[in-house]
This record gives structure tokens, sequence and C-alpha cells, in this order.
């Protein structure tokens, strides 16, 4: 899909203040909505178009990285996709990580795609404030858009990670919801045609679902990174070592490297979280060195002559520091 121009949606100019920018919105929406143009796919897709470059240039963030992708896409020189490689710099972002301008738009907003771009199934996600909740039209009679529903669902690392299909209960239906692979905490479903209905129309709003991961007892989230923690011996630190190490694949073997400190981290390439645009990222193991407690007559032995001929010394620095 290529670059499409926001600002010419919405029949603005790019230095548009945010006030202007939702004065345009908001006539255009009064004209295009579905409820003023029932059966009309052609103001549908209007409506649609103008809803997106709204909720692009609205927000501050989202706007300024649109401006960047566009001056990528200017720079590049190119009327189709511009692809990997093309030498433009962008303040060392790169958007030729997407495949097109869609992948671009859908990561900005939030939503869910599979790696082909399609959208899957009857959902996606959405960035808060998506689809039309909050707009209220006033050109038309008391007619306003149906309202949308919001839910929490709640789902395990194992749930989120393979994907899973849950049956919810919407009070006056029961639904089937496939949740797709790689669901994390913050992710938003879009269930559409799911919300509350119109009391003026036969419309109904959509279901937005926010996912809510339960803790896992090994397992974290740092920002995208798939993370663990796992401990090893002052011995295994000192000499290296192989360990095994679980990961939401299995047990695989990690080799340690002697020397290794504790808070260090060694990357697990492939074995992290699912994305569905990127292909899975990568787990993150941090070494801790755990002290034993209780020693054994031997074990303390053979400590006291490491400590008796050790010729390393890790505060020698601290003698030349003063205020």
């Amino acid at each position: 899909m290529d670059y499409k121009d926001y600002y010419a949606t919405l029949g603005v100019n790019k230095n548009a203040s945010a006030d202007e920018i939702k004065k345009a919105f908001r006539k255009l929406a009064v004209k295009y909505h579905p409820d003023r143009n029932p059966d009309n796919k052609q103001a549908e897709e209007r409506f649609k178009e103008i809803s997106e470059a709204y909720e692009v240039l609205s927000d501050g963030e989202k706007r300024k990285k649109y401006d960047q992708f566009g001056q990528y896409w200017k720079q590049a020189g190119q009327s189709t996709w511009p692809g990997a490689g093309a030498n433009v710099d962008m303040g060392n972002f790169d958007f030729s990580q997407y495949g097109n301008f869609e992948e671009f738009i859908n990561e900005l907003l939030g939503r869910f795609s599979t790696p082909g771009g399609a959208r899957t199934g009857n959902y996606a996600y959405s960035s808060p404030g998506g689809g039309y909740s909050g707009y209220s039209s006033s050109g038309f009679g008391n007619q306003t858009p149906a309202p949308n529903r919001e839910a929490t669902l709640k789902l395990t690392f194992s749930e989120a990670f393979r994907g899973v299909q849950k049956r919810l209960n919407l009070g006056d239906e029961i639904i089937d919801v496939r949740i797709p692979p790689g669901a994390k905490n913050g992710s938003r479903i879009r269930v559409r045609g799911k919300g509350g209905g119109s009391p003026y129309s036969q419309n109904r709003g959509d279901l937005y679902l926010n996912v809510e991961l339960t803790p896992h007892d090994f397992f974290k989230f740092e920002e995208d990174n798939l993370v663990c923690e796992v401990p090893i011996t002052p011995d295994e630190a000192v000499l290296g070592t192989t360990i095994d190490v679980p990961t939401p694949d299995g047990m695989v073997t990690v080799k340690v490297p002697p020397g290794i400190r504790s808070g260090q981290s060694l990357r697990l390439r492939g074995k992290g979280w699912v994305n569905q645009k990127k292909g899975r990222g990568d787990q993150f193991v941090k070494i801790t060195i755990d002290t034993p407690q209780h020693l054994t007559d031997i074990e303390r032995t053979y400590y006291e002559k490491i400590r008796d001929s050790r010729t390393y010394e890790p505060r020698k620095h601290l003698q030349q520091i003063s205020l």
C-alpha cells in the first residue's frame, strides 16, 4: 500500500493546529457518518479514512512519527515503497523495516496484523481511542454513533504466547474470540460489531478487549523483550559452565562463559515472544551469582584456600578515591 497523505484526507495543511485538525475532522465526520449515509459503502470507507487520519494527526507523538515517515518517503524519491536499503537518514529511525505503509500505520496505531499485512479474522489491535468512540455528531438530528464497549481480557503467558480461543459472555450474547499468538500487556483487541447498539439504527459499536497477562513465576517482560533470571554458583561464574534454561518452547542448554559477572545477560536468539510482523524475538537470561549459605567442612576449607592464594583484588581502585 502506497503512502497516504492524512493532511489531504482532512483537507488541512501540514502546519495545521490541533484545533484546526479537530474542526476539519468533525465537519467531515458529520458529512460521511454511516448513520447519515445508510447502505453507502463509499461514505463508510470515507468515514474510516478520515477517522484513521484524525487518530494519527490528533496525537502529538503519532503525528511526529507520521511526519518523519513522510519525509522518509519524499527523500527516498520513490512513488512506490522505498523498501530496505533506501539511503535516507531519519535520525537513526529505520523506516525501511516496514514492508509497506500499512505495516507502519498498524504499528503506529497498535493494530495487530498477520505477517502478510491482512488483519486477522474480525478483529485487529487498535490504540486507545480507536474506532469512533468519543465523537458525537450534531449535524443530523439526535443521531449518535453506536457506543463502543470495553472489557479486560486476562490471559496466562501460555495462552498469550500460543494464541487461544476465548468464549465471552456479553450479557445479551455469548461470542467466541480467537486471540492470535503474541498478545501482551497493553494489547487492545477490537471485535467489530459487538459493542452497544445505536437507538437510532441497526448499527452496533465495537468491543475492545484490553489484554492483561497474569504474572508468571519465571518469565517477564522488559519493554518488548522476554527476560528471565537464572542463578549460578561462584565456581561456575569463575570457571564457566553449561546450564539448562526454560524457554517458551522448552528447555535449552546454554553455555556460560568463564568470568561472567552477576547481572550480565545472555541472549537466546529466536527464543523470545511471538511478533506477527517480525517473527520470534529474543529471550534474555540474566545471570545472578548465588552464594551458598551453608557450607560443608570440605567446602569451607577449599574456599579458605582460594582466599589465601587469590591474586585478584576487585577493590584496588578504591584506594584512589577521595572527596
